[in-house]
């Protein structure tokens, strides 16, 4: 379908903002590895810590652009990010020596929690991080059993004492609290969703992202009871109810109209040095659209490429919510192209 005219602007506004050669949005995987085996996770934690030549290639990047730039969103992702703190931290403090007056720098972190432990958040803090997503599976009898450790052990109470000792800081963050929602935990959903707004919403760092868990490729992908796309907006209006009790939106944290995956000027560096569009498409060879050189430059596919940008064409707003739904099968060879010009010339 194409954009409504009653959405006209909204496109307008948000081509206008994925375009931009002044800004830039990079999603780093430090890791790939993690410490926890959720049942649902649809990665395989084949790719170890970022390669030294690859983290030198995100800072030759920084280098090259930005002097250029008016805004760098760097977003941390994982595997757990947290276990390659340091390369967190060396190129953290890279962007914060090389940023210049004027530039809007933000960052933020996909984070499991579990070592997200109060001084290393201040850590973070210090080199920028403004920002985490927290996932949580329900009360703890629920949590348990689908967030596990990699031992096999549960997660649930060291995540929720990392989260207290952070709202009972004066730690300068946003909390995003994405709860993820499945037929096994719905019916403890009301009393759960109360205790978060209890605990944490009377604090505005802190806001609810409701998600259903979906089927996204994994190896258990069979066996999960999911909540169907037809049944989710329903259940979704009754939840977001509980969020805010009842008093309009509430401290919701708000859904995209856009994916970063359909945007030119937002790219995924993936832990050994390929560049991708989505951080949930890891296995599929089409999201695989370039390479990080240790020079900073970027050798991209340029007909991959494209393709993940063909809603700004049709106007299809499901296709800009989500291009990895119904991509192209293509075949194409990798062309050189400087990453000053990535945006303007694809």
């Amino acid at each position: 379908m194409t954009a409504e005219p009653r959405s006209a602007t909204l496109f307008e506004d948000e081509l206008a903002s994925s375009v931009r050669n002044d800004s830039l949005h990079l999603i780093l995987l430090p890791t790939e590895k993690c410490n926890f085996r959720c049942t649902y996770c649809y990665e395989d934690f084949s790719i170890g810590r970022m390669d030294p030549a690859v983290v030198q290639g995100v800072k030759r990047l920084i280098d090259r652009r930005v002097d250029g730039l008016c805004s760098l969103t760097i977003s941390w992702f994982g595997g757990e990010p947290l276990l390659a703190l340091p390369v967190i931290e060396e190129v953290s403090a890279h962007v914060i020596d090389k940023a210049r007056p004027g530039l809007r720098y933000a960052a933020d972190m996909t984070t499991n929690a579990y070592l997200l432990d109060i001084a290393t958040a201040e850590r973070l803090g210090r080199l920028g991080i403004g920002e985490y997503q927290v996932s949580l599976d329900g009360p703890q009898s629920l949590h348990d059993r689908t967030r596990l450790q990699a031992s096999g052990a549960g997660s649930f109470q060291r995540i929720w004492a990392n989260l207290l000792a952070m709202r009972d800081s004066g730690l300068l963050a946003d909390v995003v609290l994405r709860v993820h929602v499945t037929p096994a935990n719905l019916p403890s959903m009301s009393e759960f969703l109360s205790e978060i707004r209890e605990t944490f919403l009377g604090d505005p760092r802190f806001s609810v992202l409701l998600k259903p868990v979906e089927r996204l490729g994994g190896p258990r992908d069979g066996e999960m009871d999911v909540i169907g796309h037809d049944r989710w907006p329903a259940v979704l209006k009754d939840l977001e109810r509980i969020v805010s009790g009842g008093g309009g939106d509430g401290p919701l944290y708000p859904a995209p109209a856009v994916c970063y995956a359909s945007r030119p000027n937002s790219l995924v560096i993936r832990a050994n040095g390929v560049v991708a569009k989505c951080t949930v498409a890891l296995a599929d060879p089409r999201n695989a659209v370039g390479r990080i050189c240790p020079d900073g430059t970027l050798d991209i596919d340029r007909s991959l490429f494209r393709h993940w940008l063909r809603g700004w064409e049709s106007g299809d707003w499901d296709t800009l919510s989500c291009p990895a739904d119904g991509l192209p099968e293509t075949r194409t060879t990798l062309l050189q192209i400087g990453p000053t010009r990535l945006v303007s010339d694809l």
